[in-house]
């Protein structure tokens, strides 16, 4: 016998963003992977829920990938969350499940499908969504005019994530790349202040630049 690791997909915000199956797991486990516990104990504690948890984040390294395969080695069944949405997107989810794979095939990795803030923003982009290009976050330094010539170049519409110190110098360079593009932002997406930009990039800028810019943003990137 072997344990199963569970990628669990959290709510990106609202809370009641979270499926039937994915409470089941969560409680059913024998223990959580957190990106931060902090953040993950309010989704917890929220629905009751009291099993252990261990922090894996980006940080972590093979010491803790270790440790994760000698548990399901002993039959323990574990859920791997992010702070928020589908772990594997955007985070170290998948650098474990490769580790795990390398290390015993057999071990079960099941999915629990759920929330993503890409998938959120593309279901009312309100543009054709059957092709696009994901590309994460931005390079922070090094890069960065490299990545918006993808965008640029790229023949089908294109998400990227940013964040709230970065999406105007982000917006500026990708003004650079393709002058004419059209914007969907989606911004806090099904938080409190949840937000949706659409326009022009001078337009959304507009906006952005008279609202406080907080919280995570989804851009979505469309030809005009």
């Amino acid at each position: 016998m072997i344990g199963t690791l569970f990628v669990v997909a959290t709510p990106i915000g609202n809370l009641e963003d979270i499926t039937i199956r994915a409470l089941r797991v969560l409680k059913e486990v024998d223990l959580v992977l957190c990106e931060d516990t902090r953040v993950t104990r309010k989704l917890l504690s929220r629905y009751e829920i009291s099993v252990p948890t261990m922090s894996y984040h980006q940080h972590s390294g093979e010491a803790a990938q270790n440790r994760i395969f000698e548990m399901l080695q002993e039959e323990k069944n574990i859920a791997l969350v992010c702070d928020s949405g589908t772990p594997g997107i955007s985070d170290p989810g998948n650098e474990l499940i490769s580790f795990l794979a390398r290390h015993d095939p057999d071990i079960p990795v099941v999915p629990i499908p759920g929330p993503a803030a890409l998938s959120a923003l593309a279901s009312i982009a309100g543009t054709y969504m059957s092709q696009f290009l994901f590309l994460g976050f931005p390079p922070h330094k090094k890069g960065r005019k490299k990545f918006f010539q993808q965008v640029a170049s790229s023949p089908y519409p294109v998400l990227f994530y940013e964040s709230p110190h970065r999406i105007l110098k982000s917006l500026r360079e990708l003004k650079e790349a393709l002058p004419h593009a059209s914007l969907v932002v989606g911004r806090e997406l099904t938080k409190q202040f949840e937000t949706v930009y659409r326009g022009t990039i001078d337009e959304v800028e507009e906006k952005l630049q008279k609202d406080k810019v907080r919280g995570e943003f989804t851009v979505l990137v469309a030809k005009a």
